[in-house]
């Protein structure tokens, strides 16, 4: 159960009270991400999140933010993505109040003094740095670029070196002023809670921000022929592999059936994939696959760390298992798959900041909540017959992408493989 208020500068607040718990997240969502940039902006929605911890003015270091929600041994944190951003504190019940405090302090009064930005201009681009030394970080950036060629949903988040060095104040501020506003904003509070009382405190803390400027929409995605497969060349022992389809998005009624077809091939250790390519060929320590939803577009990648001299072995052999997902799925594989599913919905939503990340992700980008129990009766009525047509509409030869990173230089045969 939730419930859901609209203030009236049209901030929204969602609260779930789960009485049987000592702790409090408060989560505050801002509908806006990197794919909201511009090629010349791109990173900004991440940067700006790191500032929002530098500083306030009642706060003015990153270490009075912090030691105010740690020194009552709570959590304190934030993160971007391509379609929102989030700030969350989670601390035990009585230290709600300070909280909410902190974070709405944040949020309101952020110092953004420049010394802070070119300390943390600098942090971000060691980060950028680090994801570029991992290869199995660095192969997801290259298949989102084969994915979404030329579009922000297929850039970094954080941006590129050249991007974040370029970056100004008022570009900060710009971009501040036109997407961090009430309406743009959904707080989400789950723990020990009363709604009422959580509209009053809200309504304090924030029932004044007020900004009537329209926030930026984002760009569309419009799919188009482009290149199908990225090399970039490295001395690793493992060449780290992402295959990739096209998906579904947000809005799509099919996008739980989706997430059932990815039950059964990489999600777990009783998927298709960990049993084949793991248990029965022992090609590979770590492989798995996962669905992303966006408001327009969506994805179905598996990941895998192998032998380079295995890599096109591999490779076939997870082509090998999108094919058989084509075919019909057993009854019992299907009904495993609902239970596994089913299972850690469920365990999810005994911690309050899982609740809170719930409520307020679904309504920040779809403005519907749906609960465990109804996406419970959607997934209780997929039937294979749904699973197989999905399958035969989404596994198509000339769809693929792949994207490697390792000791790999002849890119021919690869290209070859990608057809089913």
């Amino acid at each position: 159960m939730h419930h859901k208020t609209i203030l009236n500068n049209g901030l929204r607040l969602i609260t779930a009270a789960m009485p049987h718990t000592r702790s409090v997240c408060i989560s505050i969502f801002i509908g806006t991400g990197s794919r909201y940039e511009s090629e010349t902006e791109a990173g900004i929605s991440h940067f700006i999140e790191h500032l929002l911890f530098k500083g306030t003015e009642k706060r003015p270091t990153a270490g009075e933010i912090a030691g105010a929600i740690e020194g009552v041994g709570g959590i304190l944190n934030g993160g971007t993505d391509k379609e929102l951003t989030v700030y969350w504190a989670k601390a035990a019940q009585p230290h709600l109040p300070l909280a909410l405090e902190v974070l709405t302090d944040m949020l309101l009064h952020p110092r953004l003094d420049p010394q802070d930005m070119e300390k943390e201009r600098q942090v971000i681009i060691e980060e950028i740095n680090m994801i570029k030394d991992s290869p199995s970080q660095q192969v997801n950036m290259l298949i989102d670029e084969l994915l979404w060629p030329d579009h922000p949903l297929g850039r970094d988040i954080a941006g590129s070196k050249e991007s974040v060095t370029a970056t100004t104040r008022n570009s900060i501020l710009n971009y501040l002023h036109r997407q961090y506003q009430p309406s743009n904003t959904v707080i989400a509070i789950a723990g020990n809670i009363r709604h009422r009382e959580m509209v009053t405190a809200i309504n304090q803390l924030l029932g004044n921000w007020t900004n009537q400027q329209p926030h930026f929409g984002y760009p569309a995605y419009e799919p188009k022929q482009a290149q199908r497969l990225r090399i970039e060349q490295r001395d690793t022992e493992q060449a780290h592999l992402s295959l990739a389809l096209p998906g579904l998005s947000l809005f799509h009624p099919q996008r739980f059936a989706l997430g059932l077809l990815n039950v059964i091939l990489g999600e777990g250790m009783s998927s298709r994939l960990f049993t084949e390519i793991r248990d029965r060929l022992g090609l590979a320590y770590s492989i798995h696959s996962y669905v992303e939803h966006f408001l327009d577009s969506g994805s179905v990648i598996v990941y895998a760390g192998v032998d380079p001299k295995n890599l096109e072995t591999v490779i076939k052999a997870i082509l090998e298992q999108l094919l058989e997902l084509k075919e019909t799925v057993p009854e019992t594989e299907l009904a495993r798959a609902k239970e596994l599913s089913k299972g850690r919905l469920l365990l999810r939503m005994e911690d309050s900041r899982n609740v809170a990340g719930w409520l307020g992700g679904q309504e920040i980008l779809t403005e519907r909540i749906l609960s465990p129990d109804q996406i419970i009766a959607i997934i209780d009525a997929i039937t294979t017959e749904e699973l197989r047509q999905l399958a035969q509409e989404l596994i198509v030869g000339n769809k693929l992408r792949l994207a490697v990173v390792g000791p790999v230089t002849n890119e021919e045969p690869l290209e070859e493989l990608l057809k089913l």
